[in-house]
């Protein structure tokens, strides 16, 4: 009879893949899922203003619903799987080797308190917890809500964008290592490294999840 309890009990609360529905792994992201994303090159996706962008994967697929997931439907838990794929791509790069101080995208406070968290700064913990790295959640800010980047076009982007960060702790220790979920024209990773490097900080590295565009990101 308690054996039965037991199975009943585990059968309850196992956890499905949130991909694939399969629970046999008791896992929100099984292993077999985890291996189907297509991973990009290792290699530069892009430059903005000197420095590299990296991208895991194209957005798109599974990489597109765990974005979402993590970033709209609050399921938190995969924010985890989200950072261990951008490290087990990122570690595979030469340059992982520096001791970087990461740097979320950040939210706008109002957006924050509505949603209770900022997807990318779960991200980020996490990865810090992977790589080693310092996590800086602090010294970038975002000084006014801006449109969903998605819904304008290239121009709208950049002004959407023009002053909507700022920093308030000039002592970031370099080199620093910028993440973001996604990246289309990189206008947001563009206005970041614009305000870093007016206060002197150069040695700049962004990764992304993902790239939008498969030909212009």
């Amino acid at each position: 009879m308690i054996k039965i309890l037991k199975k009943l009990v585990d059968f309850i609360y196992s956890k499905s893949c949130y991909f694939c529905s399969n629970s046999k792994e008791d896992k929100i992201f099984c292993s077999k899922c985890y291996n189907s994303v297509k991973i990009l090159p290792f290699e530069e996706r892009k430059q903005i203003n000197n420095s590299p962008v990296y991208a895991v994967s194209y957005y798109d697929g599974i990489v597109k619903k765990l974005i979402r997931a993590v970033k709209f439907h609050n399921k938190i838990e995969l924010a985890d799987y989200q950072a261990k794929l951008m490290f087990d791509y990122w570690k595979n790069l030469e340059i992982s080797d520096k001791n970087y101080t990461v740097i979320p995208v950040p939210m706008f406070f109002s957006k924050g308190r509505k949603r209770k968290y900022n997807h990318m700064d779960l991200v980020g913990k996490k990865f810090c917890e992977l790589s080693g790295y310092e996590f800086d959640n602090k010294s970038l800010i975002r000084n006014r809500e801006t449109i969903p980047q998605y819904k304008l076009s290239v121009s709208e982007r950049e002004e959407n964008l023009k002053g909507a960060f700022s920093l308030i702790n000039m002592e970031i220790r370099e080199p620093v290592l910028i993440i973001d979920d996604i990246t289309t024209t990189g206008t947001t990773l563009r206005e970041i490294i614009k305000v870093l490097q007016a206060n002197d900080i150069f040695d700049i590295t962004c990764l992304v999840t993902s790239v939008a565009d498969k030909n212009n990101a």
